[in-house]
């Protein structure tokens, strides 16, 4: 998924959840309020906080962790599983350039 269309789905009050996989310190330079921090090396041992029921869309700097991340969780049995395209940075870059750039 694109950044605009992440942007547009959230504005238009899509239930989606957005999984922000990147580490903590990475979360503290740059951030997306609407997402929930778990770091990629927690997401087994967290997989059980995320609901199955409504769309994933999974988020890091680039898009190569959140991919991986993706791929797991639809090893896992989840369904409807996105990864965010060129990640945070692409936000930064494409919806919102108050999001730092790191």
């Amino acid at each position: 998924m694109k950044p605009a269309e992440l942007a547009e789905r959230i504005a238009s009050g899509d239930r989606l959840t957005v999984i922000d996989v990147r580490e903590p310190l990475e979360h503290e330079i740059a951030s997306l309020p609407f997402a929930v921090l778990v770091p990629l090396r927690t997401l087994p041992a967290r997989v059980e906080e995320l609901r199955r029921d409504e769309p994933v869309v999974v988020v890091c700097h680039h898009g190569i962790r959140s991919a991986s991340a993706c791929s797991w969780l639809v090893r896992e049995g989840f369904a409807d599983v996105t990864n965010l395209s060129g990640g945070i940075d692409a936000w930064s870059t494409e919806v919102d350039p108050g999001v730092p750039r790191y």
